[in-house]
């Protein structure tokens, strides 16, 4: 990833992990005395909503990464996340450090709406100073507070590695999987949210070579090359400001992320 695309993503990571972590950081000492108690913990997570911004999601583990709550949003309580086995989760990979207080994961692609999504753990400590819980917090990107600053492109020349196929012999070429065959929802979920909530007016997608080019509304004239690594990794919706979605575009919202299957292709 281009050495001004992380520096952009992590400054943005930075701001995110003050604001988030001192909210989640004070809450976690009211959800202390009800773990002991499934419906009340359910209880004090559905009030989590008016103290803490943003979030998605939210429920509590045990020390060993076990699910204590219900998984609870805006709207309700999803019991069956009880007892279900967070430990293997990657976002719970650095929390295994005894001595961690707060983490913000790697940004993702959530199972359900395959959105660019975040989690925030946050421990939970008793009077004496052992680990007791975590408390988990998910969010959707397109809601967190996104810096108004867009990336710079390097001006430097750069050497951008394609489709081995290319590459093994111009006049020998065979099909090879490349970077984007294998990650190819991740990359289009990008895509789709770039589009819709970061303000991306228009791409051309370069599949042998695994690469895009983009183009921002803030910056209408100068285009942008994405990577195989920026291409699977969410985390760079994070490089750019948040924008609504143009009201005169011809293709309605819904419909971005549509895709149709070629009479030529389909099966019968």
């Amino acid at each position: 990833m281009a050495k001004s695309l992380q520096h952009s993503i992590n400054s943005h990571r930075a701001l995110l992990t003050d604001l988030l972590g001192n909210a989640l950081n004070e809450y976690a000492g009211r959800i202390l005395p009800q773990m002991d108690d499934a419906e009340r913990l359910d209880e004090c997570l559905r009030k989590a909503f008016r103290a803490l911004d943003y979030c998605k999601y939210v429920y509590v583990l045990d020390a060993h990464g076990v699910q204590l709550s219900s998984t609870v949003n805006r709207y309700g309580a999803d019991p069956e996340g009880r007892g279900r086995d967070r430990s293997e989760r990657p976002y719970m990979k650095h929390m295994q450090d005894a001595s961690i207080d707060f983490n913000l994961s790697e940004a993702y692609i959530s199972r359900n709406k395959k959105r660019p999504s975040i989690t925030a753990i946050q421990s939970i400590w008793d009077g004496n100073g052992q680990r007791v819980g975590f408390l988990g917090v998910d969010y959707d990107l397109r809601e967190l507070p996104h810096s108004d600053v867009i990336y710079e492109e390097p001006s430097q020349w750069r050497q951008i590695k394609g489709d081995p196929a290319i590459r093994s012999g111009l006049f020998a070429q065979q099909r090879a999987e490349s970077v984007m065959d294998r990650h190819i929802d991740v990359v289009l979920s990008v895509h789709e949210a770039l589009i819709l909530d970061q303000g991306v007016h228009h791409f051309q997608i370069h599949f042998s070579s695994s690469r895009t080019t983009i183009w921002h509304r803030d910056d209408p004239y100068v285009y942008r090359i994405l990577t195989n690594e920026d291409l699977i990794d969410p985390n760079i919706c994070l490089a750019y400001p948040r924008r609504p979605y143009f009201e005169r575009a011809i293709v309605p919202p819904a419909d971005v992320g549509v895709t149709e299957q070629s009479p030529l292709t389909q099966t019968h």
